[in-house]
């Protein structure tokens, strides 16, 4: 018998085609996650496979056991199918480790696949998100899972008791008091703290398209993981996006924005939209005593003085303004655009924002801010 060769993406969507059938609520962003995690794991481990898709397709424990029968029938029971190695395997796919009889063998060429794998995820975290290609760029959208950003933290007006810090009198002579002048516990105190609150306005424009995919998957890891984090994109025109970053899903965040922004991959009017954020937003507190992040290559369409004068402003009520440069960096970068040029003697941090690595050092910065 011939046995007919498809392709792997076709073997996959065939499964949650034939997962929906059965009853199991297979959205479209479901199926796109459930490819991204299988080109990063290969298609060479069908236990990996499985877990993949049972961590994507599922949406309850009421979808497990059809998921199990409809696995089985459609990778093991069915003829015809190729169950394991796709025709063109990914070039910077993670392979499963070849079987051996001798151990020593096999460890050494597990150690080289180890050796390998890292050295292809560590040159993409380096690699500028721009130049990607689509198979890289779904590679990459695993690893944002990675950033931990953390908001900084401040001091506010009220104490709390701690183990060292500063003496609180007032408690530790009411506990006195109680033991009837009785030498007590001695009690210490310190300032709370919470945390302050991060503002981010990204760049939507043309001249930014290459990176806003990239960015909004950063500034999803911001919202996802602070609740005092508000994201607006910048353009032509202010759009608020913290609501469509509450996805807990990276995809239908993206989605969501895509469905939210009305000026993707428009003109640059940073002046004109930054002013329209401190007069709405800015100035009714959600500026004040904020760490503001601007993602912006500053190549300004409009009246740069008036982008100075906005800088300027939101400089004087927030507490660091960070501005981030895919540029930034790069050899030959020099901040001659008249956007960056005015906005520079109002900025606090001037840092790069083109791969997955500076993105990190990104979320440092704001951790210390």
């Amino acid at each position: 018998m011939t046995t007919q060769i498809r392709q792997p993406d076709e073997i996959l969507l065939g499964f949650t085609r034939a997962l929906r059938a059965a009853g199991v609520p297979v959205t479209p962003d479901r199926s796109h996650g459930f490819l991204e995690a299988t080109a990063l794991l290969g298609l060479d481990d069908q236990s990996a496979t499985y877990w993949a898709g049972r961590a994507t397709l599922c949406a309850g424990p009421d979808d497990l056991a059809r998921y199990d029968q409809v696995f089985h029938a459609w990778f093991n029971a069915r003829d015809g199918l190729p169950r394991t190695r796709p025709a063109s395997p990914p070039s910077q796919t993670v392979t499963a480790f070849p079987e051996s009889e001798s151990t020593g063998e096999g460890a050494e060429m597990e150690d080289e696949a180890i050796h390998a794998a890292a050295t292809s995820t560590e040159v993409l975290r380096h690699r500028d998100v721009a130049s990607l290609d689509m198979a890289e760029k779904a590679r990459l959208a695993a690893l944002f899972s990675v950033l931990n950003p953390r908001a900084p933290l401040r001091r506010t007006a009220r104490h709390q008791r701690w183990h060292r810090g500063t003496l609180d009198a007032s408690r530790t002579m009411r506990l006195s008091m109680r033991r009837f002048g009785e030498p007590a516990e001695i009690v210490w105190r310190r300032r709370r703290q919470r945390p302050r609150r991060v503002v981010l306005l990204v760049d939507v424009s043309g001249s930014m398209s290459g990176y806003a995919d990239a960015l909004l998957r950063l500034a999803h890891r911001f919202v996802v993981t602070g609740d005092r984090v508000e994201v607006f994109t910048v353009g032509t025109r202010l759009t608020h996006l913290t609501r469509a970053m509450h996805h807990h899903d990276p995809e239908r965040a993206i989605v969501a924005a895509g469905d939210t922004v009305p000026d993707w991959s428009g003109g640059t009017r940073l002046g004109e939209t930054v002013k329209v954020f401190l007069d709405r937003w800015g100035a009714r507190g959600m500026a004040r005593g904020a760490v503001v992040v601007i993602f912006s290559d500053g190549w300004e369409r409009g009246d740069a003085a008036l982008l100075a004068e906005q800088m300027q402003r939101l400089h004087r009520i927030a507490h660091r303004v960070v501005w981030v440069n895919p540029h930034r960096g790069k050899e030959g970068y020099a901040p001659v655009q008249q956007g960056i040029a005015a906005a520079l003697p109002h900025i606090d941090d001037f840092v790069a924002g083109h791969s997955l690595a500076t993105f990190a050092e990104l979320c440092k910065v704001v951790a210390r801010a």
